[in-house]
């Protein structure tokens, strides 16, 4: 009997690290990790003159960064189980209502307070024609995408307008004198990547988006109110969505009513690429961040290896179909 307990005793540990392992393995955004390694590491070794340069790295870190923060939002409302074809719309508005308010002689802070609240607006819109109309998300933001769009165009007049961004240009350029390898935005990135993952994780209005997106019938009986979780999930995507237009202008520094064209799309990609389920209850922030960043580094990566713009174009739908592709097997 005493020869016997260590024999389970190690037997038990083994089958605990087993499991530990297991549950790391089935984490979703291990195969995006693992997709982007294995990519960043070819395009290394086929352009290593170029593409392994601290340049080329953080262009790529400044590139995601727009995507990086609508793909938290997106997740967000993903996991709900709703979508939002606006979010291209929306980051256009913004940098436009961000260069008229510059413009108009206000100081970068309330530019950028502006930038955040008309995002937030336009996702509080989404929230209450879906929660109010009970139409399904899909056809709600294909209409708000149009019509914000438009919206966007009427306020520039249909050009561009020109702003001085002043302290909000910083946002995506690294000082030279200082020691952080990326400009500021990309920190930021990274703060709300951290903070959607913990609202899904620790918070108990995360807990009733993934409720309400597995099963809202249940969630209902439960008590959870869908119109409320619906209202709110999609103001913070709106929110999150309107940081990125901030970024986009910072980029940019002109507000572009035809900016962003098709950004819906880079963004759904990376959030069903990081895990997310199209069909709502499933999905990571760390997953879609990632999902971002090999979108990102195969773009570049297709750049510096010469491949025209149009291939590209067919390699971003190619992935975009993989990845909705694997989606449905993986819930299947």
């Amino acid at each position: 009997m005493t020869e016997a307990k260590p024999t389970e005793a190690k037997a038990t540990e083994a089958s605990a690290m087993s499991s530990r392992l297991r549950r790391v393995l089935g984490e979703p955004w291990i195969g995006p990790l693992v997709a982007l390694l294995v990519v960043y590491a070819m395009f290394a070794v086929v352009t290593p003159d170029t593409f392994l340069r601290g340049v080329a790295l953080e262009m790529m870190a400044r590139h995601t960064v727009v995507v990086a923060f609508c793909s938290v939002g997106m997740t967000l409302v993903i996991i709900q189980g709703g979508i939002d074809l606006s979010v291209g719309s929306v980051v256009a508005l913004v940098t436009v209502v961000t260069a008229s308010l510059l413009r108009s002689g206000y100081s970068p802070a309330v530019a950028a307070l502006g930038a955040v609240l008309a995002g937030a607006l336009c996702g509080a819109l989404n929230g209450a024609l879906v929660a109010g109309l009970k139409i399904t998300p899909f056809i709600v933001t294909l209409g708000t995408m149009s019509a914000l769009r438009g919206l966007a165009k009427g306020f520039a007049g249909e050009q561009k307008i020109d702003a001085d961004a002043g302290a909000l240009e910083k946002l995506m350029l690294r000082d030279p004198d200082s020691a952080l390898p990326f400009p500021p935005g990309v920190f930021l990135a990274i703060v709300v990547a951290l903070f959607g993952a913990a609202l899904l994780a620790y918070s108990r209005f995360g807990r009733h988006i993934v409720a309400t997106g597995s099963s809202p019938a249940t969630a209902r009986l439960c008590g959870i109110s869908i119109p409320r979780v619906t209202i709110v999930t999609y103001t913070l995507a709106g929110l999150l969505a309107g940081i990125a237009g901030m970024m986009e202008f910072s980029t940019l520094t002109v507000g572009d009513p035809t900016d962003s064209i098709g950004l819906e799309l880079e963004v759904i990609a990376a959030v069903v690429i990081g895990g997310g389920s199209l069909f709502g209850g499933q999905g990571s922030v760390a997953g879609s961040v990632l999902g971002a960043m090999l979108m990102t580094v195969i773009a570049t990566g297709a750049t510096h290896v010469g491949i025209a713009n149009w291939i590209q174009e067919i390699l971003t739908g190619a992935i975009i179909v993989v990845a909705v592709t694997v989606d449905r097997m993986r819930h299947r």
